[in-house]
C-alpha cells in the first residue's frame, strides 16, 4: 500500500467518524507501536493454551486486528531470538544462536529495525527490554530507559520451599504495582504517547514479566487459586521415542526432576499465569494511552512474545528446545485501513517476516539482507495459502520446520523428530522413523537453511561470571558438609 493510500484512507476514517483532531497527525506517515513481552507463551486466552490464563487487555487487542494463531521465533532463546527479528537476520546467516554470543560484534553492519526507522525520517524510543538486556544496541535509538530493579519477597518468601525448585524461582511480592520495572517501563510509552511529535515514531515498549523471577504483586497471584490450578497433562513416557539429542535438550533430570521432588508444579504454574497477568495488566495501560493520544487511528501495533515456556511440557522447562511449547509465541498486528477486526491466521509464519512486513507497511525501503519476507498479503487475506513454513534454530544445525500441519526437527548429528499436528497437538508421538512419511519429511527439509554459519564468539565475560557462581556454590556446599 502506498504512503499517500494509506493517508488518504486514515483522512476519510477520521473525516467519517466526526472528528477532525490532530488530523496533521493522522494523516502523516503511520506510527508503529512495538510491544515485546518476555518469556510469552501461548497461554494467553486468545490462543487458548490454558485453560485458568487471564488476558483480557492482550485479548482485546487482537481482537482490534489479526491475530497469527500458528507464529514461531526464530530462535528459542532471548538473545538470538531478539537479535534476529530486529536485525532481520536469521541465526543460521548471523552465527548468532545462543544467549552467551553478543550479537553486535557478529553483525556489525546490520541496520536494526529502529535504526532503519530513524535512517528515514522517523523517531526511535523505547523502553525495557527490546534486545537482549546484556546487549542492547543504544545506537538504535534516539533516546531508551533501561529497566529498573524490582522489589524483593520478604524473607519468609524467599525461605518458603513452594518458592523455587532448583534456579526456577517465584514467590509473591507485598508490593504495589508502582513499584515494578515493568510498570515504570509502561509509564515511559504512556508519557511519550501523551506529548505531540513532529516526526512518525517507532515507540518500543519491552515488558519484562513473565521472564524469571515470577515474582509480581499478591493481587495476581490471588488471581489463581491454588486448589483451581491446572497443571499440563504430561504422559509419564513422553521421551521415549525421542532421539537421544532431544533428550539431552530437554534436560528431564534437571528442572523437571526438581519440580516433581519438591513438589511445586502447582506452585510454578500459579506463578507463571500470575506474572503473565501483571503483564497483561501493562500492556493494556499502554494500549489505553494509545487510544486517548492523537495517534490513535495512524498507529500500527505488533504485539510479540520473544519465544515460548515450558512448563513440564516433554518433562521440560524454560525454553531452549525446538518443539512447539518453546517455539510458539504470540503475534497480533493492528494496522489502520489494513487489518480486518477480530481476524485470525492459521497459517505458519514466524517472527522474521516482521521487519520486512513493517517496511512495507510504512512505505520504508527493505534492504537487501533480510532473510524474512513480508506478511502484507496475509495481514489483508488471512486465509490465503502461506507456503513458506516457519523456521526455527538452536544452535548451530539444530532446526525445526513448522507448516500449518507438521513439524520437523533434525539435530546435528542427523536424529530427527516428526509431528502431525492435526492429530497430536501436543507432539506426543513422533512419527520420524515411520516409512509412510518420508514423502512429508523430504518435502519439509527442503526449509532447512542451505547456509549455517559457524558459531559467533561467546562472551567471555558471562563465561567468568558463571564459573565463578559454580565455584562460589561448591564453597557453600563443602561449608556445610564442614558443618554437618
Amino acid at each position: 500500500m502506498s504512503r499517500s493510500l494509506f493517508g488518504l484512507l486514515l483522512l476519510l476514517s477520521v473525516i467519517g467518524s466526526g472528528g477532525m483532531q490532530a488530523v496533521a497527525a493522522e494523516t502523516s506517515r503511520p506510527n508503529v507501536l512495538f510491544i515485546a513481552v518476555d518469556d510469552l507463551n501461548d497461554w494467553i486466552s486468545c490462543l487458548g493454551g490454558h485453560p485458568d490464563c487471564k488476558t483480557p487487555n492482550i485479548d482485546h487487542l487482537a481482537a482490534r486486528g489479526l491475530l497469527f494463531t500458528n507464529s514461531h521465533c526464530a530462535a528459542p532463546a532471548c538473545n538470538p531470538s531478539r537479535a534476529a527479528l530486529l536485525t532481520g537476520i536469521r541465526p543460521s546467516s548471523s552465527g548468532v544462536y545462543l544467549n552467551s554470543q553478543p550479537w553486535r560484534p557478529a553483525m556489525q553492519s546490520a541496520v536494526t529495525l529502529p535504526q532503519h526507522f530513524r535512517n528515514h525520517g522517523y523517531q526511535a524510543n523505547g523502553s525495557g527490554k527490546i534486545f537482549h538486556g546484556r546487549y542492547n544496541d543504544y545506537g538504535s535509538w534516539d533516546d531508551y530507559l533501561k529497566q529498573t530493579g524490582d522489589p524483593k519477597p520478604t524473607p519468609a518468601v524467599l525461605q518458603d520451599p513452594h518458592s523455587r525448585a532448583g534456579t526456577i524461582i517465584w514467590g509473591v511480592l507485598d508490593a504495589q504495582d508502582q513499584e515494578m520495572s515493568d510498570y515504570k517501563m509502561a509509564n515511559y510509552a504512556i508519557d511519550f504517547l501523551s506529548k505531540p511529535n513532529q516526526k512518525p515514531f517507532f515507540l518500543a515498549c519491552g515488558i519484562y514479566r513473565p521472564h524469571m523471577p515470577w515474582q509480581v504483586p499478591r493481587k495476581y497471584y490471588d488471581m489463581y487459586p491454588l486448589d483451581k490450578i491446572h497443571i499440563p497433562e504430561v504422559p509419564e513416557h513422553d521421551l521415549d521415542d525421542i532421539p537421544p539429542a532431544g533428550v539431552r535438550m530437554a534436560r528431564p533430570q534437571g528442572d523437571h526432576a526438581k519440580i516433581l521432588k519438591t513438589e511445586n508444579w502447582r506452585y510454578a504454574v500459579q506463578a507463571y499465569l500470575a506474572s503473565i497477568a501483571f503483564a497483561d495488566v501493562q500492556v493494556g495501560r499502554v494500549l489505553d494511552a494509545l487510544d486517548a493520544s492523537p495517534y490513535a487511528k495512524n498507529t500500527i501495533v505488533v504485539l510479540w512474545g520473544d519465544h515460548g515456556w515450558h512448563l513440564g511440557e516433554k518433562h521440560h522447562w524454560r525454553k531452549f528446545s525446538l518443539w512447539e511449547e518453546a517455539t510458539r509465541a504470540p503475534l497480533m498486528m493492528v494496522v489502520p485501513g489494513v487489518t480486518q477486526a477480530g481476524t485470525r491466521c492459521d497459517q505458519a509464519v514466524d517472527f522474521m517476516n516482521i521487519y520486512p512486513t513493517l517496511c512495507e507497511l510504512c512505505d520504508l525501503p527493505r534492504g537487501e539482507h533480510l532473510d524474512g519476507i513480508s506478511m502484507v498479503s496475509l495481514l489483508k487475506d488471512p486465509s490465503q495459502t502461506w507456503e513458506r513454513p516457519a523456521l526455527t534454530t538452536h544452535g548451530r544445525l539444530n532446526h525445526a520446520i513448522r507448516d500449518n500441519r507438521y513439524r520437523l526437527i533434525r539435530y546435528q548429528n542427523g536424529d530427527e523428530e516428526l509431528y502431525d499436528h492435526s492429530q497430536d497437538p501436543m507432539e506426543w508421538k513422533n512419527l520420524a522413523d515411520d516409512p509412510r512419511y518420508a514423502d512429508i519429511k523430504q518435502k519439509l527439509a527442503k526449509w532447512f537453511p542451505e547456509k549455517n554459519a559457524p558459531d559467533a564468539p561467546h562472551d567471555p565475560e558471562l563465561g567468568k561470571n558463571r564459573k565463578n557462581k559454580r565455584q562460589q556454590g561448591k564453597g557453600k556446599q563443602k561449608k556445610k558438609a564442614a558443618k554437618s
